[in-house]
């Protein structure tokens, strides 16, 4: 039987309860399927940087570059969130560990579940349907960018700056994904100001003679952000830079109903690491009221990767069931909520046995399960 080493980044706020929760469908996934996950914790984030001083310990980082797959918690404390004047931050954590492992594409799948869309703000008519997966670009651009302050201490500058390659590699990702599914993509950019996304253009267009299958089409930033709202719909495969999709992907998240629903994956040329999109929450830390579903689907993406195609399938099922069954936290389940915990016994108890239909909230409730 071949071991499967996984990092275990719980990091900050509600990053170590709902990494608990994915960790315990990896379980019951090696349960069910006799796989053998070696599943190891180590620190990043606020917390490292209590406990060693670096947000990113060597530690930390050798593991991950040893592993077959990452999976992150969240990161980030108001204690560094509420001081700009800190020089040390748990944000520099998370972009070293994406650097040193090359992890240039960053994933991220956003879907309109039909019993949750009265869950979204954002008019049922214009969602529903909705299914798109977005290509953010995610080591180069103006946060990886030469910055700092004017000699006089009256200005300061980020740099912005793309090479070739970088938009080339992500583009091909892109375009395979596209090819896969509906055969359409869209590059969002803002060619009209910037020389960065001029390049951009000159290159998927270039690009897309490799996939005639493909219709490609380009949307200025500011139209896609309007067109994201007005008719999600139209979108299928979506790409573009760091920055613009690091917005445009957290406003796609109003799609779903809540930033607890959407995974996400951030790959390079071996390791990949999976994460939910959602920050560390740092309010609702220790009250079992964080949604773990965004990162036990992240843990369905990391098993895809693995090329464990059925037994990311079923996590997706046992989420679809306590979709229906209305086996949610608060935010999506207000009248009777489940807890964190309870969410995740009752997703990795389907998982172990999907045959087992009998279940009531007390079983959830006291964990009973064979791998709880």
């Amino acid at each position: 039987m071949k071991t499967i080493k996984i990092a275990v980044l719980p990091g900050d706020g509600i990053g170590p309860e709902v990494c608990r929760q994915a960790v315990k469908v990896l379980e019951a996934v090696a349960e069910r399927f006799d796989h053998h996950f070696d599943l190891q914790t180590y620190l990043m984030g606020a917390c490292a940087i209590d406990a060693t001083g670096n947000p990113l310990p060597d530690e930390t980082l050798d593991a991950c570059r040893a592993a077959d797959a990452v999976l992150l918690g969240a990161i980030g404390d108001p204690k560094y969130d509420n001081d700009p004047s800190a020089k040390v931050r748990p944000e520099q954590g998370l972009l070293r560990l994406r650097k040193e492992l090359g992890l240039f594409a960053n994933i991220r799948p956003v879907a309109a579940y039909d019993v949750l869309l009265p869950h979204s703000p954002l008019k049922t008519e214009r969602i529903k349907d909705t299914d798109m997966v977005i290509f953010r670009e995610l080591t180069g651009g103006i946060y990886f960018g030469e910055k700092g302050r004017t000699a006089d201490g009256e200005g300061a500058y980020d740099h912005c700056t793309y090479s070739r390659h970088e938009i080339r590699r992500i583009a091909h990702l892109a375009f395979q994904a596209a090819a896969c599914r509906r055969q359409h993509l869209t590059l969002v950019d803002k060619a009209n100001v910037l020389e960065t996304s001029r390049l951009w253009r000159e290159e998927v267009r270039e690009m897309a003679h490799q996939y005639p299958e493909v219709t490609v089409d380009y949307l200025f930033v500011d139209n896609a952000a309007m067109q994201m709202i007005l008719n999600p719909k139209q979108f299928d495969v979506v790409l573009t830079e760091n920055m613009f999709g690091d917005i445009i992907s957290d406003e796609a998240s109003v799609i779903a109903g809540s930033m607890g629903l959407l995974p996400s994956a951030s790959v390079g040329e071996e390791v990949a690491l999976f994460e939910p999109i959602h920050g560390s929450y740092p309010q609702a830390k220790g009250k079992g009221i964080a949604n773990p579903i965004a990162a036990i689907l992240s843990v369905a993406m990391l098993l895809e990767h693995l090329e464990l195609f059925s037994e990311a399938a079923l996590v997706r099922e046992a989420v679809d069931e306590a979709l229906n069954n209305s086996v949610l936290t608060p935010e999506l389940n207000p009248t009777a909520p489940y807890t964190t915990e309870e969410v995740g016994n009752y997703i990795a108890f389907w998982i172990a046995d999907s045959n087992e239909k009998q279940w009531n909230r007390n079983n959830v409730e006291i964990g009973i399960s064979t791998i709880i």
